[in-house]
């Protein structure tokens, strides 16, 4: 079997829902095998159907407790869903903390739903390039609604709505830190936001802070004709995940249906975005082979910047200008 007709019976399988396939081509993705590459670019085509919902916010919010009701929710459909929880890198194996199985124990076994835990890798953002060629695989695969879980929240920390259609932000009563961080601007990236444990002391609070920033960004809702959502949740309680799962019905019946385009705008945004990493990835590797041909090896370049022999700023132009002539 030639490689080309090898991975055409990959493509075929993953488009048919084999699950050993597909974790063993995510798996490649994750180890950045180059042979996935060709798997990815047959794909490809075949997305576009999936809707996907990132979830960000600090550790401790309980996004994995939501991710696991709106599951369950969402399954009640009888839509597939998958899931992609993206970790805090282990310092020591380089791999996920958290594994799916712990994760996610009662949908293991459901074959109306694909899980897979990855690792940040030291990748700045909560999502990696690892996470969207994923998410494309579990489009082709043919799953209907796509949750991607991230790690984190902060001002650098946007990236997942520009991967998502819809971005649903996570917070609980009682971390004023978390207010001051959307205050300084991550609200920008919310349609949905989660206050979940309101159950807690000053959940009320809470949710009064969210209603002001959100008055504040009235050029954004203007802009866009969406008034961003605030709900309460105890997630291991299943409180609220009814009003979740609609709020996300009607955002994405708003991005379909509304005049303002926002539905082309959000796959434009989801293209640029993975074109960008792959373009970045594709010429950073280029480089870094290109100056290892030539004696130039990384390691050397990183001890000059060290012994301030060189500043990176120069260096980096003067490879630039020396590998892309």
């Amino acid at each position: 079997m030639t490689e080309k007709t090898l991975h055409m019976t990959i493509v075929d399988q993953i488009l048919k829902g084999n699950v050993r396939t597909t974790a063993r081509v995510l798996r490649d993705i994750d180890d950045q095998i180059p042979s996935a590459r060709s798997i990815l670019k047959e794909l490809y085509p075949h997305t576009g159907r999936a809707h996907i919902i990132g979830l960000t916010g600090s550790p401790g919010v309980g996004k994995s407790s939501l991710v696991d009701q709106l599951t369950l929710r969402i399954r009640k459909e009888g839509l597939t869903v998958g899931i992609l929880a993206v970790d805090p890198t282990s310092p020591f194996s380089g791999g996920a903390i958290l594994g799916d199985r712990i994760r996610m124990q009662r949908h293991f076994l459901d074959p109306g739903v694909f899980i897979r835990s990855l690792a940040t890798r030291g990748h700045f953002g909560g999502l990696t390039r690892s996470t969207n060629d994923m998410i494309t695989v579990l489009d082709a695969m043919g799953k209907d609604i796509i949750l991607v879980e991230t790690v984190g929240v902060g001002q650098d920390e946007v990236e997942i709505a520009q991967s998502a259609h819809t971005t649903l932000l996570v917070t609980i009563p009682g971390m004023g830190d978390e207010i001051q961080a959307i205050k300084a601007g991550i609200m920008e990236i919310g349609n949905i936001f989660v206050v979940n444990k309101a159950d807690r002391e000053g959940g009320r609070k809470t949710l009064q802070e969210l209603r002001n920033l959100i008055e504040l960004g009235m050029r954004r809702r203007e802009e866009t004709g969406w008034e961003p959502l605030i709900l309460e949740t105890e997630a291991v309680k299943g409180r609220g995940i009814e009003e979740l799962y609609q709020g996300i019905r009607r955002h994405r019946e708003y991005l379909m249906t509304n005049d303002h385009g926002q539905w082309d705008s959000a796959l434009a945004k989801r293209a640029r975005t993975h074109f960008i990493e792959v373009l970045k990835d594709e010429l950073l590797e280029t480089i870094l082979h290109r100056m290892a041909s030539r004696g130039h090896s990384l390691e050397t370049q990183i001890e000059k910047v060290k012994n301030k022999e060189a500043d990176p700023y120069s260096l980096v132009q003067e490879i630039l200008a020396r590998e892309l002539r």
